[in-house]
């Protein structure tokens, strides 16, 4: 749909790029899987320095392993356990920058060091969790959460 531009070296323009050009993937005619899967691929372009990107998606009972970009992972995660479980089941966004550091940290990639889990709400109900790892520590920040928190209202708004 659009021509890829060299990314910047500046963040927060590839994020807003990303933002741009997000809705224009995002479509109620298409299945949430398609979305979802089209997301993970455009956050893997815009994001640098992650290792892993994908969806997590709510069943009414646990979260399963949806679209992603990464190595194999995790495909079923209980509400509360790791990241993604404790994002899922507060209905906050999580920001971890050391993984290890977390003890109930469920490790999928031996490379990941730091962590940013958005949950997903529509109609007051959990539908999914969008995780992002790093193999760097203290990759996420302010901006990262502002940035992945509009992405998913985007994703909302647009294709549920």
């Amino acid at each position: 749909m659009f021509e890829y531009e060299v990314l910047s070296k500046d963040r927060a323009k590839n994020y807003s790029r990303m933002l741009e050009v997000l809705p224009h993937y995002l479509s109620k005619d298409d299945t949430m899987i398609t979305n979802l899967a089209n997301v993970s691929a455009l956050i893997n372009f815009y994001v640098d320095a992650i290792n892993w990107v994908g969806f997590y998606i709510y069943d009414g009972s646990i979260l399963t392993l949806g679209p992603f970009q990464g190595l194999p992972a995790c495909t079923r995660i209980e509400l509360g356990r790791g990241v993604c479980g404790v994002a899922a089941k507060t209905g906050e966004t999580q920001v971890v920058e050391d993984v290890h550091s977390i003890e109930n940290h469920i490790t999928c990639d031996a490379a990941s060091q730091s962590e940013i889990v958005v949950p997903i709400y529509h109609k007051g109900s959990l539908v999914a969790v969008l995780d992002i790892d790093s193999p760097i520590k203290k990759r996420f920040g302010t901006l990262e959460k502002e940035t992945f928190e509009a992405l998913v209202r985007a994703i909302v708004d647009k294709s549920l």
